[in-house]
């Protein structure tokens, strides 16, 4: 089981991820785009990603607009595989 990550862990590790923040004891970021074409596109590469490292995100979507959060169910927090998982998330939508 993946170690659970201190809030001092998760805080200095979340210069890390920009628009990313820290709610609820999980990590959550809102995605904008300009229709909902591109936020399902989005979420299709996400989803594919997500499978591919077994861990896999809770996320909504309205519109233009993806809401994901990320934390270890397993670990009852945020591990390491949160922030890796939000690195690569955060890479899918920056190079579109």
């Amino acid at each position: 089981m993946p170690k659970k990550l201190d809030e001092s862990e998760v805080s200095a590790r979340l210069g890390e991820l920009p628009g990313w923040q820290f709610h609820d004891g999980k990590l959550r970021r809102e995605f904008r785009f300009r229709d909902f074409s591109e936020a399902f596109a989005f979420m299709t590469r996400v989803a594919m990603l997500a499978e591919s490292r077994n861990h896999h995100p809770d996320w909504s979507n309205v519109y233009d607009r993806v809401t994901i959060v990320l934390w270890s169910h397993d670990a009852g927090g945020i591990t390491e595989r949160d922030f890796a998982l939000a690195q690569d998330i955060t890479r899918v939508r920056d190079s579109r």
